[in-house]
C-alpha cells in the first residue's frame, strides 16, 4: 500500500512539473541578455544653493546598446519628498503647473507635488538652453549617434533644504516615452560628480549628486509585439510569411487597420489616435508595424549573400534614427555591407562575435519612412563562409533573433522555415517542448502502471 502511495504521489508530481512548465508566464524581459547592463541612468547634481533651496542640473544617459528614445519623446516624473516647488527651469518645462494659489508675487514654474517633465522643442531661444537639451525628447544611443545619447535640463528648487543634510532625495521615479515600458529605481546618492576645464587643468565638483537607474522592458511596454520577421531564400520557392496575428489580429469589422488604397485612408490618419502616436497600420495578417525579410540571395564558393528589407506599415509614424539587431552565427564573417551602417555587439564576451547591429546612413536612409512606396529601406550583406559551420541546412542561413528599435520580434516556427529540395520532410519535425514534457510524464505513469 506504502508503494501504491509512493508511486501515486511520483506520478501527481510529475503531471504537476509538467502543468506548471507549460503553464509558466512568458518572460517580462526586464533582462535583455543581448544588452545586460543597458539602463538610463538620471543624474541630477546641484550645483549651487539658494536661499530656499538649489540649483540643479539633471542629466538622462543613456546606456542601452540599441533601444533609443524616439519622437514624442520621453516624460520624467517624481515625487517630492517634502513641499517642494520649481521656481524656474532651463532646457525643459513641466506638462502643468499645479496650484500655486498660495503664492504671492513670484510665481513658481510649477507646484504639483509630481511634476511631469518633458524637453523643450529645437530651435528654442538660446537663453532658455543648456547643453544637451531641446531635442524634443529623443535621445539616441551611444553606439549609433554618441553625441545626442544624453539629454540635460537645469531645475531650481524651492522650499527644499539648504545642505546636503537638509535636502531629501525625490520619490517614485519614472521615465515614460511617452509610454511604459521602463521601470525606475529609488535615488541613490553618490560621489558628487566632477566637471573638469576645457584644458583638462581643473576640476570643480557638484555640491551633491543622486543617481536613478531606470530599464526597460517591453513587456511593460506593450501586450503585443510591434516587430515580425519573414523568410526566404534562392533555393526554395516557399516565402515564409509572419506568423498570422503576430502583433495582433485584424477586427471582424477591419475598423484597427486601413488598405493603402481605401479611400479613407488620410481620414482614418487624421483620426483621434494622431496625436498620441496610436499606430495605424496596413490590414495584413500579421497587423505588425514593421516587418523585416531576410532574404538568403546568392551562394558563392567562398562567400554567401543575404538581403535585409524593413518594410514599414504603419501609416502614422515614419522611424529616425532606427536600428535593426540580428543574431547569426556567421556575423563574425561579415565581408561587405552596402547601405547599412554595422557594428557588431559582443554580450557574452569570450570572443563570441554572433550579434550585429546595423542603421541607416545619415542624409540617406536613416529615415524609414511611413507606410506607403517609399516605407522600406533595404541592404546586402556580404558574408565570408567558416567551412568549419556553414551549412544551408535546417535553416541554418535564418538569423536566430531580431530585434527593432530595440524590440523584440516575432519569427516564424523552425518548422516553417524553408528548406533545402533534398532535405527529408521527417527531419524537419523539431521535437518541441510541450511533447517532450507529457512524454516524460506518460513514461513516468507506465512505468508505475
Amino acid at each position: 500500500m506504502a508503494a501504491g502511495g509512493r508511486s501515486v504521489a511520483c506520478c501527481a508530481a510529475v503531471l504537476l512539473a509538467a502543468a506548471l512548465l507549460l503553464s509558466a508566464p512568458t518572460t517580462t524581459e526586464a533582462y535583455d541578455s543581448l544588452d545586460p547592463n543597458g539602463n538610463i541612468t538620471i543624474k541630477w547634481d546641484i550645483m549651487q544653493w539658494t536661499p530656499d533651496g538649489y540649483v540643479a542640473v539633471v542629466t538622462m544617459y543613456n546606456f542601452q546598446q540599441f533601444r533609443h528614445i524616439g519622437a514624442p519623446g520621453w516624460q520624467l516624473g517624481w515625487t517630492w519628498a517634502k513641499k517642494e516647488v520649481i521656481w524656474s527651469m532651463v532646457g525643459a518645462q513641466t506638462t502643468e503647473q499645479g496650484d500655486c494659489s498660495k503664492f504671492k508675487g513670484n510665481t513658481p514654474h510649477c507646484c504639483k507635488k509630481d511634476p511631469t517633465i518633458v524637453d523643450l522643442l529645437p530651435g528654442t531661444p538660446f537663453n532658455m538652453q543648456i547643453a544637451n537639451c531641446c531635442k524634443s525628447g529623443v535621445i539616441n544611443t551611444f553606439n549609433q549617434d554618441p553625441a545626442n545619447a544624453a539629454s540635460s535640463f537645469q531645475i531650481s528648487v524651492g522650499l527644499a533644504g539648504t545642505t546636503n543634510k537638509t535636502v531629501k532625495v525625490p520619490k517614485n521615479f519614472t521615465l515614460k516615452t511617452p509610454g511604459p515600458g521602463y521601470t525606475c529605481g529609488r535615488a541613490i546618492v553618490g560621489r558628487p560628480t566632477k566637471f573638469w576645464s576645457a584644458d583638462g587643468r581643473r576640476a570643480t565638483q557638484a555640491l551633491m549628486t543622486w543617481n536613478v537607474t531606470c530599464t526597460y522592458s517591453q513587456f511593460l511596454a506593450q501586450k503585443t509585439p510591434s516587430c515580425c520577421v519573414s523568410l526566404s531564400s534562392f533555393y526554395n520557392d516557399t516565402i515564409v510569411n509572419c506568423p498570422t496575428c503576430s502583433c495582433g489580429c485584424q477586427n471582424p469589422s477591419g475598423s484597427n487597420c486601413v488598405n493603402e488604397d481605401s479611400p479613407n485612408l488620410q481620414a482614418a490618419i487624421d483620426g483621434p489616435g494622431k496625436w498620441t502616436g496610436q499606430p495605424l497600420v496596413q490590414c495584413t495578417s500579421h497587423m505588425c508595424p514593421i516587418r523585416i525579410h531576410w532574404h538568403v540571395k546568392l551562394n558563392y564558393k567562398e562567400y554567401w549573400r543575404v538581403k535585409i528589407t524593413i518594410t514599414n506599415f504603419n501609416f502614422r509614424m515614419n522611424y529616425t534614427q532606427w536600428n535593426l539587431v540580428a543574431q547569426h552565427p556567421n556575423f563574425d564573417n561579415i565581408t561587405q555591407l552596402f547601405s547599412f551602417n554595422y557594428k557588431p555587439l559582443t554580450p557574452y564576451g569570450g570572443g563570441i562575435n554572433d550579434t550585429a547591429m546595423f542603421w541607416g546612413v545619415k542624409f540617406y536612409n536613416d529615415l524609414l519612412m511611413q507606410a506607403g512606396k517609399l516605407g522600406n529601406v533595404q541592404s546586402e550583406l556580404l558574408l565570408r563562409k567558416d567551412s568549419r559551420t556553414f551549412t544551408f541546412e535546417k535553416g541554418w542561413a535564418f538569423p536566430r533573433r531580431v530585434y527593432f528599435n530595440g524590440d523584440n520580434c516575432v519569427m516564424p516556427s523552425p518548422e516553417n522555415y524553408p528548406w533545402l529540395p533534398n532535405a527529408s520532410p521527417l527531419t524537419k519535425q523539431p521535437l518541441t517542448l510541450p511533447l517532450l514534457v507529457f512524454s516524460v510524464a506518460l513514461a513516468a505513469l507506465l512505468a508505475y502502471a
